[in-house]
């Protein structure tokens, strides 16, 4: 060490300049105190916040990180990706322009393997990263995979962090049995922190170009997304195509909510040509409506005698009809109006909904035509009284149902105007009693929690009056303790019945958590039911014997099911039993049995599982050794059993090689007895750069359809600007 105090300095041999946050290690170093500048020769080595550069010669100012390396080596730690370069120049603390370089989140190739290709690789000849803006430019750039090149653009802009950015995606492509080849090329504009875009255009070799546009924003008080596709001219149907999708929520004075939904599509064959995912449960069946809500309190004399909910709406449908299939859709109401009261004093409870419809039908069928139409305004109150504590409690309760109608055309009896009004009492009873007790090995509290409800409700003759809303419930172990066998307000059957259940629990002493439950719940008529769902009186004293049961004390084992046994006939009428096994991180498999006597019986079978046998003898063919990642196997099959075939499954595979993952999806979703959509996704996720995805979004896919699905790197979740293009955005930003 050598200079002037103050001045210059010159250091040599396994030199190290700290200055926080900076460390520079050369065999030579020439510091200037007078302006703050380092120069570094032979094996330079600086650190920079995590970020690591090497190279030959250096020059930086250490207070304002401001210079250029020679022929350096970088790795950003934000990015985790780095490469080679003729020169780096820094620009302040978070910005670098970059000379003739690559870039690649791979790992250095190994001491004699440097002449084989990386994984993927991006080379350009200029490469500038701006930090704070979170955006990468790469001019003249062209990607690599595996030393071939799949993607090349005078200018390649993409993010650097997991923030979002406008700019093109990676294009997208998808082949399908109902499209043939399709391309696409989305554009994301990130308008605002609070609303952003994507449009993307693209076109398929049968049908012909289309658009999409995506909207999504968000404001203090308000927030919504909003969906359009089209298609100006479909050439297998010649005809133009699109589809629409709107909701939006928010608040408005006093207290009030509201939002609304707009979904439509241009003819009833859209879902079956699978132009678009649909996001619905009941593809085709599009709900539409608009509610507003305002919810308040009762008080008098500073005392609070309970809450209200003011509401009203406008809902209506469109059906998609297959003349094969055919199906009767919902009524649509224009409008409901009702007011919901409820409040609790001196140890009552009360509840009141009263509510005004107008129900009117699609009638697009002929055959649908004689649907009756018409106003209906109802009244749904009870009140009661429980007594006990948290160890028992017994509720009576007193409830009445009271509708009335005016339809547009004369009912069976003749009359256009009808009411009338159903009571019901019911005693509810439940015990809850706990004891300490060992299982396997493990100690826990075990409760015998049994439940008695008797329920007398009259018979009032139901069948002149027009049905709106009302059918059966499905009959398990939840509404086997329901007062009515119908759902809505138009039907009320009629009981004189007693349901007993009873369930035992199993919870951890240490954790708390519950390991094991079972039950089994059986209903008694006292009297026949002549008002029920299937229109057959129900003459049998005992109901079918519910039983359900589920654990988790089997290590890695979640076990579920539930049986409905009928004695009558001495055989199970329904079963439902999964069972799912999870040992580790990506290690799933769940299988499900579903049985319902003479209407269906199928099997569902879900995984995540890793393939090493075929990973085995992937590396055994592979003269290179370059498969050294791990390969999984995803995938979900529903299969038939009652007609003897596979309703949809989805097949794939996923590949993490550390610095790249790989996905290809096939999925055979039906349409129809004999008709099915097939399609083949492909995604390859470059880590550190992008995702670029070849069709819809398998990821979507697979998380959506496997229970248990985990994502191979949490750690690099793609934000808009980097998501799959194709898909959806599921919330506003």
């Amino acid at each position: 060490m050598r200079g002037r105090l103050n001045q210059d300095t010159i250091l040599q041999g396994h030199v190290v300049l700290r200055r926080d946050p900076l460390s520079l290690a050369a065999d030579r170093i020439e510091y200037s105190a007078a302006n703050g500048v380092a120069r570094a020769r032979g094996d330079v080595r600086l650190q920079q916040r995590g970020d690591v550069y090497t190279g030959t010669f250096m020059q930086v100012d250490v207070d304002r990180f401001e210079g250029f390396v020679l022929d350096p080596t970088y790795q950003f730690e934000r990015t985790r990706a780095g490469g080679r370069a003729q020169r780096i120049d820094f620009l302040g603390e978070n910005r670098v322009s970059v000379t003739a370089a690559t870039y690649t989140s791979c790992p250095a190739p190994e001491p004699g393997t440097e002449d084989r290709d990386l994984p993927w690789e991006m080379s350009t000849k200029h490469l500038r990263l701006d930090f704070d803006a979170n955006e990468g430019v790469a001019e003249n750039a062209v990607v690599r995979f595996y030393g071939v090149p799949i993607l090349a653009a005078p200018v390649l802009s993409f993010p650097i962090t997991g923030e979002r950015k406008s700019g093109w995606l990676p294009p997208s492509a998808e082949l399908s049995n109902t499209h043939g080849f399709e391309v696409a090329a989305p554009y994301y504009w990130n308008i605002a922190p609070n609303l952003d875009a994507t449009i993307t255009p693209g076109v398929s070799t049968r049908r012909g170009g289309a658009l999409t546009t995506e909207l999504r924003y968000l404001q203090p008080r308000w927030r919504g997304e909003g969906e359009l596709f089209s298609m100006p001219d479909d050439r297998v149907a010649e005809r133009s195509r699109w589809a629409g999708h709107w909701v939006q929520e928010g608040h408005l004075p006093l207290d009030t909510h509201y939002d609304w939904q707009w979904s439509r599509v241009s003819d009833d064959a859209f879902w079956k040509d699978g132009l678009r995912d649909s996001d619905s449960l009941t593809p085709r069946l599009l709900p539409t409506f608009a509610q507003v809500q305002r919810r308040g309190t009762v008080t008098l004399g500073g005392l609070d005698l309970g809450r209200t909910l003011w509401y009203a709406r406008v809902q209506r449908w469109q059906s998609l009809q297959d003349p094969l299939a055919r199906f009767d859709p919902p009524y649509r109401r224009e409008p409901q109006v009702g007011l919901r009261y409820d409040g609790e004093r001196s140890g009552f409870e009360w509840s009141v909904t009263s509510e005004l419809n107008r129900f009117v039908h699609e009638n697009g069928d002929v055959a649908l035509a004689n649907k009756v139409q018409g106003a209906r305004a109802h009244m749904l109150a009870s009140v009661a009284r429980p007594f006990g504590d948290s160890g028992w409690m017994i509720t009576p309760r007193l409830s009445v149902n009271a509708a009335g109608y005016d339809v547009d055309r004369p009912l069976a009896d003749g009359r256009t105007r009808a009411k009338r009004a159903v009571g019901t009492f019911s005693l509810d009873s439940a015990w809850s009693f706990e004891r300490d007790a060992v299982w396997r090995g493990r100690a826990v509290t075990q409760t015998l929690e049994p439940r008695l409800l008797y329920v007398r409700t009259p018979f009032v003759n139901q069948s002149a009056l027009p049905n709106f809303d009302s059918a059966g419930i499905d009959f398990n172990a939840t509404s086997v303790f329901s007062e009515n066998a119908f759902s809505g307000v138009d039907r009320v059957s009629d009981a004189h019945q007693i349901t007993a259940g009873l369930t035992t629990r199993l919870i951890d002493a240490t954790t708390g958590a519950e390991t094991g439950r079972f039950g089994i719940a059986q209903r008694y008529l006292l009297r026949d039911q002549l008002i029920t769902p299937d229109g057959a009186p129900l003459t049998r004293q005992f109901s079918d014997i519910l039983l359900l049961g589920s654990t988790t004390a089997a290590e890695h084992w979640t076990l579920d099911g539930s049986l409905q046994y009928s004695p009558e006939i001495d055989r199970l009428e329904r079963t439902i039993a999964s069972v799912r096994y999870s040992p580790g991180k990506f290690r799933t498999v769940n299988a499900t049995y579903r049985l319902l006597r003479g209407s269906n019986e199928q099997v569902e079978m879900g995984w995540q599982w890793p393939a090493d046998w075929l990973q085995g003898l992937w590396r055994r063919s592979a003269s290179d050794g370059r498969c050294g990642g791990s390969l999984y196997s995803v995938g979900r099959v529903d299969y038939n059993l009652r007609d003897k075939r596979i309703t949809d499954s989805i097949l794939g595979f996923e590949y993490d090689s550390g610095c790249w993952v790989g996905r290809v999806v096939a999925q055979r979703q039906s349409t129809g007895v004999s008709e099915a959509t097939n399609k083949v996704s492909v995604q390859l996720e470059l880590v550190g750069l992008s995702r670029l995805a070849l069709g819809s979004n398998p990821l979507r896919l697979l998380k959506d359809n496997i229970p248990g699905y985990q994502l191979l790197r949490d750690d690099t979740k793609a934000s808009p600007a980097a998501a799959a293009p194709g898909s959806s955005p599921s919330s506003p930003p």
